[in-house]
């Protein structure tokens, strides 16, 4: 089973249908314990990765900081409003995740809660920093925190989280992460959502992929797997090609022309 084809999702959080177990609370508490499906890792791995994240993010942060200043300036010269946004998620054991970025549309945009291709609510500047995925450089914060990782199942919205209650019972056991699996392989997302029903198509088409994606990084997550996500993830951005994700073993390849 492989995966090939990540967007971002800004939905507020909402309360879950009736009948589906709420795993974000909306007052901002976390999980209860029991529903929390603890996956297997070593004491020493979740050290050496925590240790490398702080190391590598320290790094970045430092590098990037110019880089950063000047994205925020000109995002305030193009439109009105803050340069920097916060979307709501689910984060690590449940709890209630304000994730930061740069602003990438027109300031208090409305509409679904999913970012197609040629989304008119993206400014010009906004345009380019989703496309060079510029926009998620302000998460290496969360990183150094300890909220985030630099590798990990990509944090999504309460509304989908309680779609999937069980499977996320494991995938937020683990830290989320800037990059993963899922994002790997749906680094292309919003070419391949639906134009006429995207929301629909992605509930019940994309989700459940990157959910299994999650899952397999949960329970096999190393310190080399990390390095190889991030290895891939340079790659991935520098020649824009797809990448093939194995549902089961986690095993990454560029997608060829042709493949089934």
């Amino acid at each position: 089973m492989s995966f090939s084809t990540a967007g971002e999702i800004t939905a507020p959080l909402s309360d879950a249908e009736p009948g589906v177990p709420t795993l974000a609370p909306a007052d901002g508490g976390s999980l209860p314990a029991t529903e929390l499906t603890v996956a297997p890792v070593s004491m020493l791995s979740a050290v050496a990765i925590r240790i490398f994240d702080v190391v590598v993010a320290g790094l970045l942060v430092v590098v990037l900081l110019p880089l950063i200043a000047l994205v925020v300036v000109a995002v305030r010269v193009e439109s009105a409003g803050p340069a920097f946004f916060r979307c709501e998620r689910v984060g690590y054991r449940g709890r209630r995740l304000r994730m930061l970025k740069l602003r990438k549309m027109c300031h208090e945009a409305q509409g679904l809660s999913l970012t197609t291709d040629g989304d008119t609510r993206f400014t010009r500047i906004g345009g380019v920093l989703s496309k060079l995925k510029i926009d998620e450089i302000p998460q290496l914060f969360h990183v150094l925190r300890g909220t985030m990782s630099l590798v990990g199942p990509r944090p999504e919205s309460p509304e989908f989280v309680n779609l999937h209650p069980r499977d996320y019972g494991v995938i937020l056991s683990v830290r989320p992460g800037i990059t993963g699996l899922s994002q790997l392989a749906f680094f292309h997302e919003r070419r391949m959502l639906d134009p006429d029903d995207p929301v629909g198509h992605y509930v019940s088409s994309i989700l459940p992929q990157k959910v299994a994606l999650d899952r397999t990084y949960a329970n096999r997550r190393t310190l080399s797997l990390n390095v190889r996500i991030l290895l891939w993830t340079v790659a991935t951005m520098v020649t824009r090609r797809q990448v093939e994700v194995h549902g089961d073993t986690g095993r990454m390849k560029i997608r060829r022309a042709g493949d089934p």
